[in-house]
């Protein structure tokens, strides 16, 4: 009965489902998160008679066939990439880019991992790093003897010395933006690697045609909308349900036909 196994794939599906769902609300609280959709496709047709086959000498053509689906796959986990809102902190440290790109981040592998989150620090040599001390591209030094750090919307970074009125600039950050955004591989801690989905890095200064601006003192939040995912976990539950029902009324089935006599 394939009713047995189409109820097992639904069953299967909904538990992601719900695993993609909770992660969701895990996260409605970390810096820049983007949530994750599941998305499912139709497992492939049985074809108990083809549509579009001839049914007799004449030629006729049977207009609609015999399918009978198998149930259901997951096809995706699909990251959706539309930015949080800007929640100010006045920490000069801290840095929202509002509009498109990721600050790139130098791990200890050489290698550049992308990241919105933009709550950085200071190093023991002064230099702008992530809550791991991993250096923030291009590898900027504040001096030890600042007494101010301004950070411009196209990324400057200009501190004012002890003892001095002018600023001084210390250089200037780039951001990076990607054909697919989606395509990005998360790798946890706020990063993502570049990947063949996500095409190759395009980098500029903050406020380059087509990369969005850099702005101090402000956090990007988490783009997760809790209501949002409350209606989408009952939702999922109901489904769930609805399939383990389904394995349910199957098995009945079996048991009545074993009991004929």
């Amino acid at each position: 009965m394939r009713s047995l196994n189409i109820g097992a794939t639904g069953m299967l599906a909904q538990q992601l489902n719900v695993e993609v769902i909770s992660h969701n609300i895990a996260n409605m609280n970390t810096t820049a998160y983007q949530r994750r959709r599941a998305e499912f496709q139709d497992l492939l047709y049985q074809n108990q008679r083809r549509v579009g086959s001839t049914s007799s000498d004449t030629g006729t053509v049977v207009p609609v066939g015999v399918q009978v689906g198998l149930g259901v796959k997951t096809a995706a986990v699909y990251r959706i990439t539309e930015a949080g809102n800007l929640t100010l902190t006045e920490n000069s440290l801290d840095i929202a880019i509002n509009g498109q790109g990721y600050f790139q981040i130098e791990l200890p592998s050489g290698d550049t991992a992308y990241t919105r989150a933009g709550s950085f620090q200071l190093s023991p040599d002064g230099t702008i790093v992530t809550a791991d001390g991993y250096t923030v591209q291009p590898g900027i030094t504040i001096p030890a003897n600042a007494i101010d750090v301004a950070i411009n919307s196209s990324g400057e970074v200009l501190v004012t010395l002890d003892g001095q009125t002018a600023q001084q600039n210390v250089g200037q950050l780039e951001i990076a933006r990607f054909p697919n955004q989606a395509g990005l591989l998360a790798i946890g801690d706020n990063l993502f690697l570049e990947s063949p989905a996500s095409g190759a890095a395009a980098t500029a200064a903050p406020g380059t045609a087509g990369f969005g601006v850099v702005q101090q003192g402000f956090l990007e939040t988490s783009n997760v909308n809790v209501v949002e995912e409350i209606t989408n976990l009952i939702t999922a539950q109901r489904a769930y349900e609805m399939n383990s029902k389904v394995i349910e009324t199957s098995d009945q089935m079996m048991g009545t036909m074993s009991n004929i006599r």
